[in-house]
C-alpha cells in the first residue's frame, strides 16, 4: 500500500535537469510503445480526449491527429512549457498544468482518456480518486487507455499494481477490450459502459 503520490517538485526537478528525461523522443523502445498505443485505438476518431501526464508532448503529437479536441495535462509546468515548444499551436489542442487527480477538469465528457506511464506515481487514495473521476467523466462507450512499465521502480506503485487497483476501483463501469503484455510494459484498453 502506498500512501503518498509523487509531487510536482519531483517532476520539476526531472524536467529541469534533462530535456528528454525518459528518452521519450529518442528511444526506439518508446517509439515502438507509442506505435502500439496508437494501434490499439484502431481507426476510431475521438471527439474529446484527455491525456493525463503528457510530459513534453511526444505521444501528444500522435494523439492530437486522432482527436477533434485533446486536453493534455501534466503536473510539471516545465513539462507543459516543453510540450508547447514541441507542439506549437495545433487546432483542438489544449495544454494545461494540472496535478491530476487532485486537480481535474470538471463536468466534461471525454470519449478517450489516456494514462501513459503515470498511474504508478499515485498513492492508493489517488488511484481511487482517479477511478471516480474516470467513471464520472468518460462517456459511455468511451475508451480508457493505460500504458505502464512493468519492471522494478522506486515509484509508489508498480505498473501492474496501479493498473489493477484502477481496474478494481472502476469495477462494473468498464469492460476490458484489450490487455497485452510486452517485454517491458503492459497496454490495457477499457471501454466505459
Amino acid at each position: 500500500m502506498s500512501d503518498r503520490s509523487l509531487d510536482a517538485a519531483y517532476f520539476e526537478g526531472i524536467f529541469e535537469s534533462d530535456d528528454d528525461p525518459w528518452q521519450l523522443a529518442s528511444s526506439a523502445y518508446e517509439r515502438a510503445k507509442f506505435n502500439q498505443t496508437i494501434a490499439v485505438l484502431g481507426n476510431r476518431r475521438y471527439r474529446r480526449a484527455i491525456e493525463i501526464g503528457c510530459a513534453h508532448g511526444v505521444l501528444t503529437a500522435r494523439l492530437v491527429t486522432r482527436c477533434d479536441t485533446l486536453l493534455a495535462v501534466d503536473i510539471s509546468a516545465a513539462a507543459i512549457d516543453k510540450a508547447r515548444a514541441r507542439l506549437g499551436t495545433r487546432p483542438g489542442l489544449m495544454l494545461e498544468r494540472m496535478a491530476f487527480p487532485g486537480e481535474a477538469p470538471e463536468h466534461r465528457e471525454f470519449d478517450l482518456a489516456v494514462l501513459s506511464e503515470v498511474a504508478y506515481y499515485w498513492s492508493d487514495a489517488d488511484l481511487k480518486r482517479s477511478a471516480r473521476w474516470l467513471a464520472a467523466n468518460v462517456a459511455a462507450g468511451g475508451h480508457i487507455v493505460l500504458v505502464h512499465y512493468i519492471g522494478e521502480t522506486d515509484y509508489p506503485q508498480s505498473g501492474d499494481r496501479a493498473v489493477e487497483l484502477l481496474k478494481d476501483a472502476l469495477g462494473e463501469v468498464i469492460v476490458e477490450e484489450c490487455s497485452g503484455r510486452h517485454a517491458r510494459y503492459r497496454l490495457d484498453l477499457w471501454r466505459r459502459l
